[in-house]
């Protein structure tokens, strides 16, 4: 078997163990006589992987009772208008922490639908560096305040959440750090996540959300797009993207296997550790894009001195089997996505090359 050193920002690298298992089960699920993709979503068989899925996400990430776990589909953009449309009442503001491109994304959404206000901005640090939350700025009247826990282009992350919020639910688009550290879920009013970077394959999107805030879903929105109608159906409503959520299932397995989350946490810091130390130990040869308070455990961000080193840079990179390190479009550099599921032995041998080319290029 030829597995690439997977560094994609997302669709992104699945557990080896959970790809042979979702082979072997593939073109028979359970005894069914068919694939879990044929069978309906109205069978017991189904309904059991969707139950137990909602489970082990209460059971991994601490997920209180008086929270319901949906399974949606539209990806975090489609969050970006239902949050809104759900809980931003007219005479109420949205407040949103502006950190970079998913962040903005989420924003200009609110904007079509309501009040917005920016309760914080890392702009002027070239989306470089988080806010400090204590530097929030939410007015007392605001409907919820947005917040992206790690942009995947800049390579940053907040390190904690706001806690002096008071009323206000926190909302958190944790799509490319979900599951990667514990976190209180108490302090979110909801959170919600596309599932092709740390759950799963696209196509499914996990939102965790508080029963106050279901209970607010306006009645004169389409029934697709309000959170009591998911919660009221179990996820059901329509036709799931059954495939998906089967294999957000054997990863949610998976990462309990391994540990759990706690457990999870320090793999990455463990891993990622390697390419930190590969950047910061090169005298400058490679620069890291993040200011270090900011670091994502999820996305390493680095720059080589010039252009033409960083395209050969990805051009060898690829020679020697390394997938996915070239800079999004919008910033160029460099990029690694180490996401849960990115082995030690991927990271290991990226520091490996890392420190072979500037041998060679310094």
């Amino acid at each position: 078997m030829n597995r690439a050193y997977n560094f994609n920002a997302g669709p992104a690298a699945l557990p080896l163990e959970v790809l042979q298992q979702a082979q072997e089960q593939f073109v028979e699920y359970q005894g069914a006589g068919m694939s879990i993709m044929e069978m309906s979503h109205r069978s017991a068989l189904y309904e059991q992987v969707n139950n137990e899925s909602q489970a082990l996400m209460r059971e991994l990430f601490g997920i209180p009772d008086n929270y319901h776990v949906l399974f949606l589909q539209g990806g975090a953009s489609q969050q970006f208008a239902m949050i809104p449309m759900n809980l931003l009442s007219a005479g109420r503001s949205g407040a949103y922490v502006k950190t970079g491109a998913w962040a903005d994304k989420a924003l200009k959404e609110a904007k079509l639908i309501g009040e917005t206000v920016i309760a914080a901005s890392s702009e002027g640090d070239n989306y470089m560096r988080m806010p400090n939350v204590n530097d929030f700025i939410v007015p007392e009247n605001a409907a919820y305040l947005h917040m992206t826990s790690n942009e995947t282009i800049g390579g940053v992350q907040f390190q904690e959440y706001p806690t002096n919020l008071g009323n206000v639910p926190l909302v958190a688009d944790m799509s490319s750090d979900i599951l990667s550290r514990p976190i209180d879920i108490s302090k979110f009013g909801l959170i919600y996540a596309g599932a092709q970077k740390n759950l799963g394959p696209s196509g499914v999107t996990v939102v965790i959300v508080r029963d106050d805030l279901v209970a607010e879903s306006p009645k004169n929105i389409p029934a697709i797009f309000r959170y009591d109608t998911h919660a009221k159906a179990s996820s059901l409503y329509n036709t799931p993207p059954s495939f998906s959520v089967y294999m957000v299932n054997l990863v949610l397995k998976w990462i309990k296997g391994n540990g759990g989350v706690a457990a999870m946490e320090q793999f990455n810091r463990d891993k990622t550790k390697l390419i930190y130390d590969a950047i910061d130990q090169s005298n400058g040869f490679y620069i890291g894009c993040a200011h270090p308070d900011s670091r994502s455990l999820m996305n390493i961000t680095f720059r080589i001195q010039s252009e033409e080193l960083e395209k050969l840079f990805v051009k060898e990179s690829e020679q020697n089997g390394f997938v996915g390190l070239k800079g999004h479009r919008d910033v160029g550099g460099l990029r690694a996505s180490t996401y849960n599921a990115v082995p030690h032995e991927s990271c290991k041998a990226l520091a490996e090359f890392m420190a072979d080319f500037q041998r060679r290029n310094g």
